[in-house]
């Protein structure tokens, strides 16, 4: 008897655990749109991130003076990723474009610390 007592205390307490996880995952940003500057090879990238229904909808470049191969390698690969991600975290500079996606990483993180709920 008391194994089981044991047992299903131990069930509870997961189920608690991930109904408490799973509310916590569900967006965690304030809808609007946030700009963010980020230091590229030869310029400030400036960006906006859209947040829509408490989640990342869109990254746009607004400015910058960045060389338009590298910026375009950027956008093409490492704004879809951070999208997917709903993070900067863990998103590596792109090889061959690294000072340019790394910008767009940097102005991206700064725009959505202002998103972050509180």
């Amino acid at each position: 008897m008391q194994k089981r007592t044991k047992t299903m205390l131990l069930s509870a307490i997961a189920a608690v655990t991930v109904l408490v996880t799973g509310c916590s995952s569900s967006g965690k940003y304030v809808d609007g749109t946030y700009d963010g500057t980020g230091k590229g090879v030869k310029s400030d990238i400036k960006v906006a991130v859209e947040i829509k229904d408490e989640k990342i909808e869109g990254i746009t470049v607004k400015e910058h003076k960045e060389t338009e191969a590298m910026i375009d390698a950027a956008v093409e690969n490492t704004i879809p990723e951070i999208i997917e991600k709903q993070t900067t975290e863990g998103v590596d500079a792109l090889s061959g474009a690294s000072g340019s996606s790394g910008g767009i990483i940097e102005a991206v993180a700064q725009a959505l610390e202002q998103a972050k709920k509180k």
